[in-house]
């Protein structure tokens, strides 16, 4: 599979990170980590560097600050180089990094995420005023780290790339306390965490931190001292497919894609052939940033609802049967509602019983991502309120 991150942003701080950062005087030594906060409502404040502590430069205009909550989190890492610098130099060094590439590469108006993780554990104030609103609990600054999520959600930086490595411990224990100290002040539910590419046709926050996720949620629920079932610690979703991917599911997007009018192989393999079509779709529909990578925010559009009893044999159709017959040994419970059997697929093996019309929460049934519903909440529109 290919293992690169094609849409953080064009924001790479691998290629920064050679030589292009210089120690600052005064700073902690390498290891060095702060204690922890006061407590708020039993919850633990983690130590969180301000934007003046790490030397960032003046936002460029005013920081918009919505009058509402957030309602999500949203995990991200920075696809940047997994260092071993875990020290509060090193992080601040991210940060500034960060901030320089967003202010004057994107044109923002400052640091795009609310927060930022460094490798070393060390937690930074990422947009100014974001700690500021956090500590009060009661409104929410935009940011910019995922468009249409930006107002709904907090966005958090993770520094590092986790597509194949686990984040080390001691950024993992302050995700997971940044997080729930969030939860607490915002009232959100542990549950609501969610990845990058929930959202967006992008790998972020990376394949193996994306999988931590049902974990961090337990843990932060148990950090909260709420019971949660295992069950709502699986967030429905939409698998990511790339590059190099074969199976099941890519034949099924296979065939989704020639139901929307699109040239491309019908092989079970992510060809280039596959790649182009995909972008051609992407482009077509209005995806941010086309990129050829099938995830959160073009699956919604692609696997369109489907009537199989007025429509037997289209591609949309067979896509359904790839997916049944595929799944016919591995089911995790269908979703209710009318059903049919489907018989063999192009794949070979019995199909399970699908719904007459399927959407939504059953195509990600048949992809094998369904769960707990997801809070696909957006963005309000319009300015500031």
């Amino acid at each position: 599979m290919v293992r690169g991150d094609l849409t953080r942003r064009g924001f790479v701080l691998g290629g920064l990170a050679a030589g292009a950062f210089v120690a600052a005087p005064g700073l902690a030594r390498a290891g060095e980590m702060p204690a922890g906060g006061p407590l708020t409502d039993g919850v633990a404040s983690p130590d969180i560097v301000d934007c003046a502590g790490w030397g960032a430069r003046p936002n460029s205009a005013i920081v918009p600050i919505w009058n509402q909550r957030p309602v999500k989190i949203l995990v991200h890492h920075t696809a940047s180089a997994n260092v071993a610098d875990t020290s509060r130099g090193a992080a601040d060094r991210v940060a500034r990094a960060i901030q320089n590439f967003h202010m004057d590469s994107r044109g923002w108006l400052d640091t795009g995420q609310h927060f930022t993780i460094s490798r070393g554990g060390f937690v930074l104030e990422g947009r100014h005023r974001s700690l500021e609103v956090l500590r009060i609990g009661q409104r929410q600054v935009e940011g910019a780290h995922c468009t249409g999520q930006n107002v709904v959600a907090i966005g958090i930086e993770n520094e590092g790339t986790y597509i194949d490595q686990e984040p080390p411990g001691a950024l993992w224990d302050s995700l997971r306390a940044l997080c729930a100290y969030a939860c607490n002040q915002y009232g959100i539910a542990p549950t609501e965490l969610y990845g990058h590419r929930d959202f967006k046709n992008t790998i972020c926050p990376g394949d193996q931190l994306y999988g931590m996720l049902p974990r961090l949620r337990s843990e932060v629920a148990e950090v909260l001292g709420r019971g949660v079932e295992e069950a709502d610690t699986q967030k429905a979703s939409w698998p990511l497919l790339r590059a190099g991917d074969t199976g099941d599911v890519v034949l099924a997007a296979q065939y989704l894609l020639r139901d929307a009018g699109l040239r491309t192989n019908v092989d079970g393999r992510y060809t280039p052939a596959t790649t182009a079509a995909v972008t051609e779709f992407q482009q077509t529909t209005g995806a941010e940033e086309p990129n050829g990578i099938l995830g959160g925010e073009s699956w919604p559009v692609l696997a369109r609802t489907v009537d199989r009893t007025g429509e037997p044999g289209s591609d949309a159709a067979r896509a359904v049967e790839v997916l049944a017959s595929g799944r016919a040994r591995n089911t995790r419970g269908g979703p209710s509602g009318r059903t049919r059997s489907v018989g063999s697929g192009p794949s070979g093996g019995t199909a399970e019983a699908v719904p007459d019309v399927v959407d939504r929460p059953a195509w990600q049934d048949l992809l094998g991502t369904s769960g707990a519903p997801a809070n696909t909440a957006v963005d309000p529109s319009g300015p500031p309120r």
